[in-house]
Order: structure tokens, then sequence, then C-alpha cells
């Protein structure tokens, strides 16, 4: 990741990963994703996703673990 923030906008989310926006917004809303560690809220209330943590939740097995 370099000097670059961990935390991106989901579009800049989207841009990198290949997740659509719409594939992120769900997996925020159903849960899979848990708030303030994958995905947090700006105090302006856009949403900010964790690109480390995401990589730790693609590497780990996503059953056995609840991210």
């Amino acid at each position: 990741m370099g000097n670059q923030s961990q935390w991106v906008l989901i579009k800049r989310f989207a841009e990198v990963t290949g997740y659509s926006e719409n594939a992120v917004r769900h997996k925020i809303k159903g849960g899979i994703w848990i708030e303030g560690r994958i995905w947090r809220k700006a105090p302006d209330g856009r949403i900010f996703v964790n690109l480390g943590e995401f990589e730790r939740w693609v590497e780990s097995d996503a059953l056995a673990h609840a991210f």
C-alpha cells in the first residue's frame, strides 16, 4: 500500500478491487463487513473502506472468521 491511505471512499475502492459500488454497499448493509474494521462512516456521512482490512478478509476463511 505504500504511503497511500488505508481508508478510501467506495468509488476508489471499487476502482482498485473490481467490486462494484453496489456490491460494496450490499456487503455493508448485509453485515458481511463489520463497521469500524472494514468500513466506517466519516463525520460527514461518507463511507470509507479500509484496504488493508479488506485484504485480510479476502485471505481469511470467511466462514470461520467473523470479520
